[in-house]
């Protein structure tokens, strides 16, 4: 299917396009866009990890500010520009190399959708966990992750419905939003996050409260309404109300799960590890979706229950019946690692077999020799 997608967001169109417009400019022309996405997924990876080496249970910034060095907050403000804009030109790179391919999309969107999380865990560590005076709970940050990637759901399982991407403004403006936030912990501190600045709220509180309005009344209600037109119009790619659903049954199964786990865990997993959990939650996510913009780009019907939902279910249960008992820690860390492996293993193989049937390369422009 041709790709769409449509930008209506102000700050894209009249700030970012003209800037992405002179960057794309010093892009050597036998770069494959690819490598242009994969660049900026592994500068968030980088970026990620070297924040969670400093800081790996989020305490960092609250209980004993200091401990993440200045330059490493720069760092962060630096990979997250460069992921933006290289995330940004990738597609531009490619209409200009013409070497637009399904492939391509696919690798865009999936990294996008692990991305998506990356982005969010990294920003938790300027900001730190409870400790009593300041710094968000865990729950909050589930919730928090659990609603930006609910937004970066809607948007596909819009383009499954609709055949459209319509680009999310939130996007932009988070990406702005957090490279703003890394400068200014790098320049002042993270003590800037635990002094209220207006009528005793905290500027963490008045982020949470633009991520949640964000969602709930502009994107969510932006995703029905755009469906709803399609259906008038008669363009929409599924004829039944079960079809047009069958995206969300996994992720809605998934995140009630994941919710059970954290609400009725006995060892209280989420404040135990989190980092482990939250990680786990993204990457899972990432997989779900996967599937889903793989379903809306071949045209064919998403599974109704992700295969990851079963082993899951086995574990949510052996741990809030108390099977796990001490073990609940251990085996949260072995099914992190599996559910990371097996992601990584998906990536790879659709990469490659879908590489082998349009006969290129993931990140050469050279054209495979046929056998």
């Amino acid at each position: 299917s041709q790709y769409s997608a449509v930008d209506t967001n102000p700050l894209s169109v009249y700030i970012m396009q003209p800037i992405w417009n002179k960057i794309i400019k010093i892009v050597p022309l036998w770069i494959a866009p690819n490598l242009l996405t994969f660049s900026g997924f592994v500068m968030i990876l980088v970026n990620y990890f070297l924040i969670s080496f400093y800081d790996w249970d989020y305490t960092a910034s609250g209980t004993s500010p200091g401990l993440v060095p200045t330059w490493v907050w720069l760092f962060s403000a630096f990979t997250t520009f460069c992921a933006y804009a290289l995330d940004s030109i990738d597609g531009k790179h490619a209409r200009r190399t013409q070497s637009s391919t399904p492939l391509g999309e696919l690798f865009d969107h999936g990294l996008d959708s692990w991305a998506t999380s990356i982005f969010v865990l990294s920003f938790f560590s300027v900001c730190s966990r409870d400790n009593g005076k300041t710094g968000v709970s865990v729950y909050t940050m589930y919730i928090y992750l659990s609603i930006v990637l609910f937004n970066f759901m809607c948007s596909h399982w819009e383009k499954y419905n609709t055949g459209v991407l319509f680009l999310p403004w939130g996007y932009d403006i988070s990406q702005v939003v957090l490279i703003a936030a890394y400068l200014l912990t790098g320049a002042v501190g993270v003590e800037v996050w635990q002094k209220p600045f207006l009528f005793g709220y905290y500027i963490t509180d008045a982020l949470v409260i633009l991520l949640i309005g964000f969602s709930l009344f502009l994107s969510f209600p932006q995703t029905l309404y755009n469906i709803h037109r399609a259906h008038l119009k008669k363009t929409l790619k599924n004829d039944s109300l079960y079809e047009g659903l069958l995206p969300l049954v996994s992720p809605l199964l998934l995140f009630i799960l994941l919710t059970v786990w954290v609400v009725l865990s006995p060892g209280n997993i989420l404040a135990k590890q989190p980092r482990l959990f939250l990680w786990m939650v993204g990457v899972a996510f990432s997989n779900v979706i996967c599937k889903v913009i793989i379903c809306q780009m071949s045209s064919t019907r998403p599974e109704l229950f992700h295969w990851f939902l079963f082993p899951l279910a086995l574990v949510v249960y052996a741990a809030i019946s108390g099977l796990l008992g001490w073990t609940e820690e251990a085996v949260l860390a072995v099914l992190t690692a599996l559910v990371t492996a097996a992601h990584v293993h998906f990536g790879v193989c659709v990469g490659r077999q879908l590489s082998e049937h349009l006969n290129i390369y993931i990140f050469s422009l050279k054209k495979r020799v046929q056998e």
